[in-house]
């Protein structure tokens, strides 16, 4: 047990050492780190460290070769990775099959195997170390911290890496004063609406209660999002020690953990972090010799989107139904079981130990005036790097899409990037140059949301995208008030006549008014921002509204009711090939005599013959 902060330095300073030794391969040992995020997991990841641990007992080096699982290295369209240490180097898209070359060759040979390197698509040069990679160069992790580093179910290894430091220095300290150096770092929550995260815990300070919560968010909802997730999965016990200075803070002794029960892996690191923790002694009775007591709890979610909405989650915690709370009182006067609660999310809390480790002036050299330090963002879509990026806020559209992502795939057009999720809204090429920050997505039509951030080129529809979100938004709205509840099903109705070939001009101005009633008349975040991809949309793209409506044309070809396939009579071959792939038997022809054509009144627009003609005959129209 760990009873006084000098018992605790004394700890930290033996973990870094023998985590420094391990990573710099002192006493002739070496170390294979591998990628345990729920993606690389899914490509087997597990089984590529079974079967370094058995090669490397078949070849008598098991007792000098340390092979460990850790969080997400974040470029998740190149997993699963192996890392080797103490050269850094880094392999991608591993196999099992791989694992004995890497082991022949590397470890016992030292020789990097080239084939699994990393390239770069536009010098197309193998590159060996993870920083020599232009999607890792622009980013600063924080939020991050110790993810595809260390292993996140060992709590030595964290504690080597920085854990509790900044705990134990905020127990040294006044708890306003806390509260004032998390208020002069500037940190905004990162769960969606900006709002300042000290001034939040400022007012539940000030309340006089008995009890008092913490409550994490870790309620990702957004398609594609998966920011929170990395970090519970990769480092749980940052986010654990920051619900933990926060409880401080305040003066609460129990902080809630809110989970999607659909992050497995990201409950069961966190349940092991939370009981290794209780263990030694930094969370329980009288933390470090402070008098401060605090025990942390798990509640798992259901998966219904409108859970993310902080009264919507205390609610669920409480064990009713769902659905968001009239404000005022906000949840920092009358939250959990009517009692003062603060409510950050995973990210925000990840954030917190960084400052009052390092220092506000530390975190503040990241950032933008008025939004400071970093953001992680889920960077998917369109995009050649696919990946969980976390870089300064004031870092452009352009940065994030060209350099860190790698630009756009097969040469195709940069088109939008949605940011903010079902809440935000689309940015087009005029904003590449834009700083990213609060402020300026606000002022654009979008929102910073939790980070999810989707590419689209010239072959995404927008009116498709906005009936997407439209679709998602009615299917997770709890119905509690009838603007969200009727409004946005009377949009998706709309978009959906528009998409059928069947709209007018007067359904656009009818989406623009019940878009605008939907915002102003909605109970919960949810609903106020439900309309914001078809606004944007309709702000940015109104020509493809337009083109649905008057021309009965998509001009992307997605639309399936207002395009169609044609074979070019000149570029068939007259092979059959379509014929024979065609689920429903629409294209008829002779072969090697005739040319091949589709019944249109047949046609259901799969796409089968498009893909099987390997001559290009076949065209969207």
């Amino acid at each position: 047990m760990i009873k006084t902060p000098e018992e605790l330095a004394a700890k930290i300073a033996s973990c870094k050492s023998c985590l420094d030794k391990k990573f710099a391969g002192e006493g002739k040992t070496r170390a294979i780190v591998l990628c345990g995020g729920t993606g690389c997991l899914s490509s087997n990841s597990a089984a590529i460290k079974e079967k370094f641990i058995e090669v490397l007992k078949e070849k008598g080096l098991d007792d000098k070769i340390s092979v460990n699982i850790a969080g997400c290295f974040g470029f998740c369209s190149q997993g699963p990775f192996v890392k080797i240490y103490p050269e850094d180097t880094l392999y991608r898209l591993v196999k099992v099959d791989d694992v004995a070359e890497i082991v022949e060759k590397d470890i016992m040979q030292h020789e990097i195997v080239e084939r699994l390197l990393y390239v770069d698509p536009v010098t197309k040069e193998k590159v060996a170390k993870q920083d020599d990679i232009n999607f890792y160069k622009k980013q600063k992790r924080i939020a991050l911290h110790g993810c595809g580093t260390i292993n996140p179910e060992n709590i030595d290894e964290a504690l080597g890496f920085g854990a509790f430091q900044g705990l134990a220095k905020a127990l040294k300290m006044d708890r306003m004063a806390v509260i004032q150096e998390v208020l002069d770092a500037g940190l905004r929550g990162r769960g969606g609406g900006g709002f300042p995260t000290g001034l939040k815990w400022k007012f539940a300070y000030n309340e006089v209660n008995d009890e008092k919560y913490v409550v994490c968010n870790g309620d990702e909802g957004d398609p594609g999002a998966f920011m929170d997730r990395s970090i519970l999965e990769g480092n749980p016990l940052a986010v654990i020690e920051g619900m933990a200075i926060a409880g401080y803070a305040i003066g609460a002794q129990n902080g809630y953990f809110y989970v999607r029960a659909e992050y497995p892996i990201a409950v069961k690191r966190l349940r092991i972090a939370i009981k290794q923790a209780e263990e030694i002694g930094l969370l329980g009775d009288n933390i470090l010799g402070s008098g401060f007591n605090f025990r942390v709890h798990v509640r798992l979610g259901a998966g219904a989107f409108v859970c993310g909405e902080e009264t919507a989650l205390l609610n669920s915690i409480e064990g009713k139904r769902g659905m968001p709370r009239p404000r005022p009182p906000f949840p920092a006067v009358k939250g959990l079981w009517d009692k003062p609660t603060i409510i950050n999310n995973v990210e925000t809390l990840a954030t917190v130990p960084y400052i009052l480790r390092e220092g506000k002036e530390e975190f503040v050299k990241y950032g933008t005036e008025k939004s400071k330090g970093t953001k992680v963002f889920a960077l998917g879509g369109k995009i050649n790097n696919v990946g969980l990026v976390e870089i300064p806020m004031g870092t452009t559209l352009r940065e994030l899409i060209y350099e860190i992502g790698g630009g756009i795939p097969n040469g195709k057009k940069f088109k939008a990037i949605q940011t903010g999720g079902p809440s935000g809204g689309c940015l087009t090429s005029e904003h590449l140059d834009t700083p990213i920050d609060y402020d300026n997505l606000v002022a654009l039509g979008s929102m910073m949301g939790s980070g999810g951030a989707i590419v689209m080129d010239e072959d995404n529809c927008m009116v498709d995208v906005a009936k997407f979100y439209m679709e998602f938004i009615c299917d997770e709205s709890c119905g509690k008030c009838s603007p969200c509840r009727i409004g946005t099903k009377r949009m998706l109705e709309l978009l959906q006549k528009i998409t059928d070939g069947k709209g007018t001009m007067d359904d656009i101005t009818a989406l623009e008014e019940l878009g605008n009633a939907v915002k102003a008349g909605s109970l919960c975040g949810l609903g106020q921002t439900a309309a914001n991809p078809v606004i944007s949309t309709l702000s940015h793209f109104r020509d493809e509204y337009i083109a649905h409506v008057v021309d009965k044309k998509c001009p992307a070809k997605v639309c399936k009711n207002l395009m169609q396939y044609h074979i070019v009579s000149e570029k068939c071959k007259k092979c059959s090939l379509c014929a024979r792939n065609c689920p429903v038997q629409c294209i008829h022809g002779v072969v090697g005599k005739e040319p091949f054509e589709i019944d249109q009144s047949k046609c259901i627009k799969c796409g089968m013959c498009q893909s099987s003609c390997k001559f290009g005959a076949v065209e969207k129209r």
